[in-house]
């Protein structure tokens, strides 16, 4: 599925998967840059919140995340100036979101870590408009769980189970579409991020 047919299935129903979105090669460097940080312990704990608010909370989510920004990989280089850019132009074009930037981050979820059930939009702040998941997973399997459980409430009558194989790509809109990420029993690793208007 092109950019363009990705963004028009947002405009037109709030979410999209599309699996295999990116060449093998590609995929696998991104996963290498990824675990390379995991190793030398570039991650931290991911935690609710923003500002003042800001709180590390086990119980809600128990990623560890590395924002693409301290990342100099060019593979990370290539995927952010390329479809990312191809992706915004799209989802402008075709929903007229006024999308200006991106923000990212590698994320790490050990085994038995999830994320419970919240919308990407902070509370005091509008700016996250469409949220975007990589999987970088290698090899994943039904029974090694994990999935990304979307709750599409105008546009669908059942909850979305995306399973995060590597290489499928989930994206939806940040506020209008709540999500939560089930516990797996391997290490799951993403690149997940949220496209920004100016506020």
């Amino acid at each position: 599925m092109s950019a363009s047919a990705i963004a028009a299935t947002i405009a037109e129903r709030d979410w999209c998967v599309q699996p295999a979105y990116l060449p093998a090669g590609r995929l696998e460097r991104l996963r290498h840059t990824l675990v390379q940080g995991w190793e030398q312990g570039r991650f931290h704990q991911a935690g609710v919140g923003r500002g003042a608010a800001h709180t590390v909370r086990h119980d809600i989510r128990g990623d560890h995340v590395l924002w693409l920004e301290e990342c100099e990989a060019p593979a990370v280089r290539q995927f952010v100036v390329e479809d990312i850019e191809r992706l915004r132009l799209a989802l402008n074009a075709a929903g007229y979101f006024g999308l200006h930037d991106f923000e990212g981050h590698f994320a790490v979820y050990p085994p038995g870590t999830g994320y419970a059930r919240h919308f990407d939009r902070f509370r005091d702040n509008d700016a996250r408009v469409v949220s975007l998941v990589l999987y970088l997973n290698d090899n994943w399997h039904a029974d090694d769980g994990g999935e990304l459980r979307l709750y599409p409430r105008a546009t669908a009558p059942e909850p979305v189970s995306v399973l995060p194989v590597g290489g499928t790509l989930a994206v939806f809109l940040s506020a209008d579409v709540p999500h939560e990420v089930l516990p797996a029993r391997r290490e799951r690793f993403s690149l997940t991020g949220w496209f920004r208007r100016r506020i």
